[in-house]
């Protein structure tokens, strides 16, 4: 099959936060494509609700949120990358500004400042309770109007190119519309494709959250890490109508409570922080009410807050709500846990590089080690401003070091089948569902292996799949949460202890011997990678 060809400085992969970031800094000096698999706005980024965390007032400290930070991640956040990250902030948040981003604000020009789980002080900068969806615009109409930035939307990554020295040198892209596939031939290929909710049932991620650039730089060599840690968001509106919308754990952070149907307000008896515990304390709680009660969801009392304030501070949640029949204000809201954020991803440095040559990962895609074993609220979002920062000023250096690529084969290999799409979409509902009902907030030994073996099966017929088929979207997509669902297991398998998101009920405690990153590449067994030296002993 003959495929069109084009070539340029830098590919990038994705549209939130990271790429966008990343892709206008690198356009300023040179010539950058970037896919996106539908609308350039449809990303992870446009859903996020809170806000940015950063030290803003002087009512706070930057150990402040590293030891927070720290504390969610439950001994698995390397601590240099932790400090470099949070002392950025300031800078990174007025940067934004510069360009024209509108934060809200209070008298006097201040920031106002929201608090979410985990965090000590208010420090999570925010536009409303639509900080992602206003940011993401921002970033949308600085790329449209930017030079040497070729947009290419509605084109799906399908896997890495590499050279004959495993260097990657672009990637292998589908055209939705057309069904047509083109090379994209890179000096230097930056995923910042987001992450994997997709992969279960229930998920607060939009559709095109299939993972599928954590997937593309497995199947290339890349080591991908801590598959294992899945945050699940614990307010997930409980809805028949309501398909992933989520109600921001800011909304806590203002005084609402979680209630069972008893009316029962129950996260005093789970951590000392109650409704502001961090995020995997607040979820297993939830999980622990529903199936000790055998309910199908919990109440999250917003009729506590002041009106008129909650209505101003959570417009866009207000509206919405309005939208499905409720009224913030006069009834508590039906919620529950789904998968939310994927705190694992391609192993990369200090400046995004992941140890294949000529391959930088950004944003969610990447495991940086700011994260460790669960996610502070509203960190990820900063993750992707220093890291887009990062990323794109050593690709930047290393450009004129580099030689034009080759144009090496094609990975994969397509049939000439067309048919086959109701075992298609019987096989997306078997993969999610047991994902969620195998591999959710709560797991055990005997449940994974099951999971395991279904997962195994269902990745290598979905990669026959796409060998026998021309090219398509949904059968590309269901290689990759078929893929992640596998790895993400044989994680939580190797695993055997509890600790931040990974909660085992074979295995309650938390145990010394994992205090490291469980790491995975192709044709090897999990293995434990510890922490780097000097951020143990900080650690303590």
């Amino acid at each position: 099959m003959s495929h069109d060809q084009e070539k340029t400085d830098v590919l990038v992969v994705g549209s939130g936060i990271a790429g966008l970031s990343a892709a206008l800094a690198l356009a300023r000096h040179h010539r950058v494509t970037l896919v996106t698999k539908k609308r350039l706005s449809e990303s992870n980024t446009n859903y996020a609700q809170g806000g940015i965390a950063s030290v803003l007032s002087p009512d706070d400290t930057f150990e402040a949120h590293v030891q927070d930070t720290l504390e969610a991640g439950a001994g698995l956040c390397h601590v240099g990358i932790t400090r470099k990250v949070v002392e950025a902030g300031p800078d990174l948040i007025y940067g934004l500004v510069a360009q024209g981003m509108e934060f809200t604000r209070l008298g006097e020009g201040k920031f106002e400042l929201g608090r979410e789980g985990g965090h000590s002080a208010r420090r999570i900068v925010h536009a409303g309770d639509f900080t992602g969806r206003e940011l993401e615009s921002a970033l949308v109409e600085w790329a449209r109007s930017t030079e040497n930035l070729n947009i290419l939307e509605d084109h799906f990554a399908v896997d890495l190119l590499q050279d004959d020295n495993a260097r990657v040198v672009g990637a292998l892209v589908l055209d939705r519309r057309s069904r047509k596939l083109e090379r994209h031939l890179a000096k230097f290929t930056l995923l910042a494709s987001g992450g994997s909710g997709k992969v279960y049932r229930y998920t607060s991620n939009p559709d095109i959250a299939t993972g599928d650039g954590l997937a593309m730089a497995y199947r290339a060599g890349a080591t991908v890490a801590n598959l294992e840690f899945f945050q699940f968001h614990p307010t997930c509106l409980f809805h028949p109508e309501a398909k992933n919308f989520l109600i921001s754990e800011a909304v806590r952070g203002e005084g609402a409570i979680l209630r069972n149907q008893s009316g029962e307000a129950f996260m005093t008896r789970y951590h000392e922080l109650a409704d502001l515990a961090p995020r995997d304390v607040v979820a297993r709680a939830i999980d622990q009410e529903m199936k000790q009660r055998g309910e199908e969801y919990v109440l999250l009392d917003t009729t506590v807050l002041e009106a008129d304030r909650a209505l101003a501070r959570f417009p866009n949640i207000a509206r919405q709500c309005r939208e499905f029949g409720l009224d913030l204000t006069k009834q508590a809201l039906p919620v529950v846990p789904a998968a939310h954020y994927q705190c694992g991803g391609v192993v990369v440095d200090e400046h995004g590089a992941s140890n294949l040559d000529g391959l930088y990962v950004i944003g969610e895609a990447a495991c940086t080690g700011l994260h460790g074993a669960n996610r502070l609220a509203s960190n990820s979002l900063l993750e992707a401003l220093y890291f887009a920062t990062a990323a794109s000023r050593q690709v930047s250096e290393r450009l004129g070091s580099v030689a034009e690529p080759n144009c090496p084969p094609d990975p994969v290999k397509f049939g000439t089948d067309d048919c086959a799409l109701v075992t298609l979409r019987h096989d997306w509902e078997v993969a999610r569902r047991t994902m969620w009902e195998y591999v959710g907030v709560v797991r055990d030994d005997e449940r994974l292996r099951v999971a395991q073996q279904r997962m195994a099966g269902m990745a290598k017929d979905a990669n026959d799949q796409v060998r026998r088929h021309l090219p398509d979207a949904d059968r590309l997509e269901l290689r990759n949460v078929a893929l992640l669902g596998e790895l993400v297991i044989n994680s939580a398998l190797f695993r055997q202890e509890s600790r931040g998101l990974h909660t085992m009920l074979d295995h309650p405690s938390t145990d010394p011997r994992f205090a490291g990153d469980t790491y995975l590449r192709i044709g090897l067994a999990p293995w434990l990678a510890p922490l780097p030296p000097a951020e143990i002993a900080e650690e303590g």
